[in-house]
């Protein structure tokens, strides 16, 4: 009787978790699986070894179902070709800073022979890891 209260408390403190923090159905599929195996262990004698296994089981398979309705996540993707204005200059072949959607970024200049100055419009066509790839807006256009 003990051990069912437990599960029951422990399921709802869970549910109340992944209201409080989402957690994309984790804490939810592990309170519902703790709840069915309170209810089962009122019902059924069986020890707590089994209520344990039960409980991984039931939660795996639940996780597993309840995945597909979690939003799936992307890493923010960078829009061909906008502007960006450069905060630092650019040496040839080496890296310096500019502002793009609001924030600093690191950059450098896709012709590695090329200098960009300090204050100038640049072109973002592409990205390596947190480095943009820029060209001067006057060599494109």
């Amino acid at each position: 009787m003990n051990l069912a209260i437990f599960w029951i408390l422990l399921g709802v403190a869970l549910c109340v978790m992944e209201l409080m923090i989402p957690t994309a159905f984790l804490e939810s599929a592990l309170g519902v699986s703790a709840v069915i195996v309170g209810l089962l262990a009122l019902a059924l004698p069986m020890g707590f070894n089994w209520q344990v296994a039960l409980w991984m089981v039931l939660s795996l398979m639940m996780f597993l179902g309840l995945r597909r309705f979690a939003p799936r996540r992307q890493p923010p993707a960078l829009m061909d070709a906008t502007e960006a204005r450069t905060i630092t200059a650019i040496p040839p072949g080496s890296s310096g800073r500019v502002m793009y959607e609001g924030n600093s970024w690191p950059a450098c200049c896709s012709d590695r022979e090329m200098a960009i100055a300090t204050d100038q419009t640049v072109i973002v066509i592409g990205r390596q890891g947190n480095t943009l790839i820029v060209m001067p807006e006057s060599a494109i256009m």
